[in-house]
């Protein structure tokens, strides 16, 4: 996130990093202030509660991390079906540090507020699907190139590499490592080269 320095900056970056390392849940508005160093009075002139925090924190970490992969170089790949794997290896290779480091905001909040909390679910559902539909075009693009058969649509298998990641994270938070989670990203990458038959394929010339 660029930061200005203000307030409302400081906090929804308090919220990013605290979050990610506790939950929602084990997240106060005190911790939250004092990592941000604002008092709760500017806390609640710019967030009504906590819900309303977590709800501009989704929106913020959509926004964030599609600076970030917009800006990835798996984009630059005359195939598609090279730009869907190299985001995958691109997702593989952010796997590093502790869980906090490489884990999903959202991911964490829908987990623990999707049955008591409608707003953060929605937001949480809006952030998970938004960044999904960035691979539709490529995968798309990579079925009629390849002639991959099957019933699934490339927003059924753009949002399936998200259910592999998000539960790669819960995996590499249960056993306290990225390495089970690499091992599930890897998995993930043979599923679709195997989908599209890449082997079949392998020097074909694209059109």
């Amino acid at each position: 996130m660029r930061q200005d320095g203000t307030a409302k900056d400081k906090l929804l970056e308090a919220a990013l990093a605290i979050i990610r390392t506790k939950g929602y849940a084990g997240t106060t508005v005190e911790e939250l202030c004092a990592h941000a160093g604002v008092t709760k009075g500017a806390f609640f002139h710019h967030f009504a509660s906590k819900d309303e925090l977590a709800v501009a924190a989704a929106d913020c970490w959509s926004k964030t991390t599609g600076e970030l992969f917009a800006a990835a170089p798996y984009h630059l790949h005359a195939d598609p079906l090279d730009r869907v794997l190299g985001y995958i290896d691109f997702r593989r290779a952010l796997l590093k540090g502790e869980a906090q480091d490489f884990t999903c905001l959202v991911g964490t909040m829908v987990q623990e507020a999707y049955a008591t909390n409608p707003e953060i679910r929605s937001a949480c559902n809006v952030s998970i699907r938004g960044h999904a539909a960035t691979l539709e075009a490529d995968i798309a693009e990579a079925r009629a190139l390849y002639g991959a058969r099957g019933d699934w649509t490339a927003q059924s298998l753009a949002l399936h590499t998200q259910a592999v990641l998000q539960g790669a994270f819960i995996l590499a938070k249960a056993t306290g490592g990225a390495d089970v989670a690499k091992a599930s990203v890897d998995h993930l990458r043979r599923y679709v080269t195997l989908l599209f038959q890449r082997e079949e394929h392998k020097g074909k010339a694209i059109t």
